[in-house]
């Protein structure tokens, strides 16, 4: 089964936790056990797996990208400016795998899955949800 995932992002660089909408998309899928893999589409975006206990984690994400990958740095910023997010969403990576476990995604407790934007806000993101059954 595959369907897709909309987003809306607030702010230029945020983590926005989509574990509910992947979770919902398990349900209706009616897989047991399999895998579950998610992709975002767009260059200046990505996906991660990371702690969900507080915000702290994901602000510190944000804050050590923009330390590594600082704005206005970049040959592509003469085109529109956003050269720092094509690299942030390159280095984090466009997708996941996660295992489904009796109908439930193979989370720990202090885990979620977050769309990670880069160049937002945005009004729709799209994340490509695809489940596969074991045999």
């Amino acid at each position: 089964m595959r369907e897709n995932i909309y987003v809306g992002t607030t702010r230029r660089e945020e983590l926005v936790d989509i574990t509910a909408e992947v979770q919902g998309a398990v349900a209706r899928s009616g897989v047991q056990n399999g895998v579950a893999v998610l992709y975002v589409q767009g260059a200046t975006a990505a996906l991660m797996v990371q702690e969900n206990w507080d915000d702290s984690v994901q602000t510190d994400v944000v804050n050590l990208l923009r330390t590594l990958i600082p704005r206005g740095a970049w040959l592509h910023d003469r085109q529109d400016g956003n050269g720092d997010s094509h690299l942030k969403a390159g280095l984090v990576g466009p997708s996941e795998s996660i295992p489904v476990i009796e109908a439930r995604l193979g989370l720990s407790r202090w885990q979620n899955i977050f769309l990670c934007e880069f160049d937002g806000p945005r009004e729709e993101r799209v994340v490509v949800f695809t489940v596969l059954a074991d045999a």
